[in-house]
């Protein structure tokens, strides 16, 4: 790796050692320290500036209480509801379905939770909407008015966030799945119509024995994923 000076370095550890942790302390976080991670993030590049993120942030009974509309909600026997957007495909080709599969079993087999079993994959993917016990969650919401580019843009502001968690020995997780409850979560946190559902995250101080956190997922080696030209 080229040379480079303390800063870089401290920066291009947060970003190469960040990983989603699912497993908090019940350790507070100051609204402080939110804010401040927060203002950090809006430093993130936006098409035409337009910051189209819009973000709730969730503690203690407000957090509760869109978990437990969530759970009661899952809790029906109805079939999961559908994401406003198409966050993935209807069928996913090769390598992606490979790494999605790789991924899932190896969350899986370290959470001792065997292959057919659906009852205990049920109950682990629940933990998803009590934001797997951290003290803080967010919901990321934009402006369906806007266009597809503007998701680009709340994803370079959720890796920002990721990455200024860190400077504070926080972790985060960012997650997909609270999209499909975008109603209830309209319904619980009184959104306004326009706003479009795009994820939740978990935010707080890693539970570091816990065992869901001894996952370690790999990256796909630069040839596979870069073409560089020189002529």
């Amino acid at each position: 790796m080229p040379e480079s000076s303390p800063l870089s370095s401290s920066v291009l550890a947060a970003i190469s050692e960040r990983r989603s942790v699912r497993a908090f302390k019940e350790q507070p976080v100051s609204e402080e320290i939110v804010r401040t991670i927060l203002g950090v993030a809006a430093r993130a590049p936006s098409g035409n500036n337009t910051q189209p993120w819009r973000v709730q942030v969730l503690v203690g009974a407000a957090k509760e209480r869109l978990s437990a509309a969530i759970l009661q909600e899952r809790s029906s026997g109805e079939p999961e509801p559908a994401m406003e957007y198409a966050y993935y495909p209807a069928q996913f080709p090769e390598p992606y379905l490979g790494l999605r599969r790789e991924l899932g079993w190896s969350l899986y087999s370290q959470l001792g939770i065997r292959k057919g079993d659906r009852a205990a994959s049920r109950r682990w993917q629940d933990q998803n909407f009590t934001f797997f016990g951290a003290p803080v969650g967010m919901i990321f919401t934009m402006d369906r008015r806007l266009g597809l580019g503007s998701l680009i843009d709340i994803g370079m502001f959720l890796e920002a966030l990721n990455v200024a968690a860190r400077s504070f020995g926080l972790e985060a997780c960012a997650q997909a799945a609270f999209g499909a409850y975008h109603a209830t979560i309209r319904r619980v946190l009184e959104l306004a119509p326009e706003q479009e559902v795009i994820c939740g995250l978990s935010l707080g101080y890693e539970d570091k024995e816990a065992i869901p956190n001894r996952l370690r997922t790999s990256r796909l080696p630069l040839e596979e994923f870069v073409a560089f030209h020189s002529a």
